[in-house]
């Protein structure tokens, strides 16, 4: 069921990157690394793929890809970096910060598509309208997103007055944990933020926030606990525990809501940068972008499951609802 929108942010409108000018060198092969929190079979990357095949950039004719996921093993995420860059790519992309800070570190020439919650703040590049260095690619908002997910979660659980927040310990800054704690008790609702590190803390954790008298959980913007997010979701089904997740894509494979940038919006544009350095534009010649389009997914039947009833007023500002 299609919903009319629910929330855009502000942001410039999307670079026209061309998917077809410049055509690629004949007999060359180009080179694709990628660094991800997720496997590499996922919606987004099919999409992404597919985008550069429709640009010219066909894998196993002119593309080689270097695919790499960190999520299970966060540790290792400079080695992956390495691993990477030994292989010599044309072009570097990383999602998240942690792979995108993983990857400048190991290199300041190879150009590098990133995707990551705000490129500015967390020093990645100078300016949006200016990278500079060998950096660009989108900035998602992931500050305020957090904000915006932990209001929408406690207007879907009536009554609420504890929840908690999964954080990464390496991302969310002491700052960020103080202004939602702050800004839930503006609702008379108590927040409580529980980190993790690594994924082998995460069941655990999710255990813990319950039994301290979590109804509810809100899931930070973060490339480690994204690429868990099967994890997360097996454990908070287990606990019939309402859980708000950085996407929507999440709702639709189960979880309870998810409010996020557009998944399919999000690996266009990414194609489109990859494209255009694949040919040997600068990436200090790309502007940072931000996304355009945002979903809100809502499951009626985790929903059910889990006992709440979520108020008509927010159903109608879906943009999509499970049932």
């Amino acid at each position: 069921m299609r919903r009319r929108g629910f929330i855009t942010l502000v942001g410039g409108a999307v670079v026209a990157l061309p998917l077809a000018a410049l055509a690629q060198k004949p007999g060359r092969t180009y080179r694709l690394g990628c660094l991800s929190p997720h496997p590499r079979d996922i919606h987004f990357n099919v999409r992404f793929f597919d985008n550069l095949r429709r640009a010219g950039f066909i894998e196993g004719q002119n593309l080689t890809i270097d695919y790499r996921a960190f999520a299970p093993h966060i540790d290792l995420i400079s080695q992956l970096a390495a691993e990477l860059i030994i292989a010599q790519p044309d072009v570097i992309y990383a999602a998240a910060p942690e792979a995108v800070a993983a990857v400048q570190q190991a290199t300041t020439s190879i150009p590098i598509v990133g995707i990551t919650g705000d490129m500015v703040a967390e020093g990645l590049v100078k300016s949006f309208a200016r990278p500079n260095g060998n950096i660009t690619g989108i900035s998602i908002f992931s500050p305020e997103l957090n904000g915006m997910r932990q209001d929408i979660l406690i207007e879907a659980v009536p009554g609420i007055r504890r929840i908690a927040a999964l954080a990464d310990s390496s991302t969310t800054t002491e700052a960020k944990a103080h202004a939602l704690q702050e800004a839930a008790r503006a609702r008379n609702v108590e927040l409580s933020i529980y980190r993790v590190a690594r994924a082998e803390e995460i069941a655990a954790t999710i255990d813990k926030a319950q039994a301290s008298g979590a109804t509810a959980l809100n899931v930070l913007n973060s490339g480690m606990l994204d690429g868990n997010g099967p994890l997360i979701m097996e454990r908070v089904a287990a606990l019939r525990l309402p859980t708000m997740y950085q996407w929507g894509l999440r709702a639709e494979q189960g979880g309870f809501i998810g409010y996020g940038p557009s998944p399919d919006h999000l690996a266009d544009l990414t194609a489109r940068f990859a494209a255009s350095l694949l040919r040997g534009t600068m990436p200090a010649d790309l502007p940072v972008e931000q996304p355009t389009k945002f979903e809100l997914v809502i499951n009626l039947k985790t929903a059910k499951a889990m006992g709440v009833t979520v108020p008509e007023s927010l159903l109608a500002r879906a943009d999509k609802v499970i049932e």
